[in-house]
């Protein structure tokens, strides 16, 4: 049982998209601490880690797949660190929100979750949208924004105070999310 997942949204990626230039300076600075609250999230006994990745139109790749695509682009950097370990939950999605036709909602319900933290990129597209289904799903919703990427500088405002106004969402930084027992 997880009272807390932490939601690593679309982190793993090469980097080879039209939006790469504007999103890659707004990624470097989240590793370190997305890094530091996933180490934190499995020293913690009640907290669970959840990857959902876009499959990229690629139906036939599976979690290892997208992970080695991730790695092999043109930041590895970026993906090296937040690589999930071997026994980590992944899930695979199509759209902006990781409950789009995906089971992360029955798999949130058979953890016991109660609140979600939601990391990632990109803050303005599918955080925000993650954020949405999670907070309709009647979920406590928490968004580091040290730990969110963005693409767009004036859309990620907006986005967050969405998230914070309409969704209820706690924004807090990593390192308060979760401390370890």
């Amino acid at each position: 049982m997880s009272g807390t997942v932490v939601l690593v949204v679309d982190m793993l990626n090469a980097y080879e998209h039209p939006d790469a230039d504007l999103l890659i300076p707004n990624v470097e600075p989240i590793i370190d601490p997305l890094s530091q609250l996933l180490k934190r999230a499995h020293d913690t006994d009640d907290v669970d880690v959840v990857y959902v990745n876009d499959n990229y139109g690629d139906f036939t790749a599976d979690h290892r797949d997208l992970v080695n695509a991730a790695l092999a682009g043109r930041r590895p950097d970026l993906v090296g660190p937040i690589v999930p370990a071997p026994d980590t939950r992944m899930l695979t999605k199509v759209r902006h929100s990781a409950f789009y036709s995906t089971p992360l909602g029955y798999l949130l319900g058979r953890l016991g979750t109660e609140r979600v933290v939601i990391t990632g990129q990109v803050t303005e597209q599918c955080i925000l949208y993650t954020a949405l289904d999670a907070y309709v799903r009647h979920f406590d919703v928490v968004i580091p924004p040290d730990t969110v990427a963005h693409i767009d500088t004036e859309l990620v405002k907006a986005a967050l105070k969405m998230m914070e106004q309409n969704m209820a969402a706690t924004l807090v930084p990593a390192a308060e999310c979760i401390r370890p027992e």
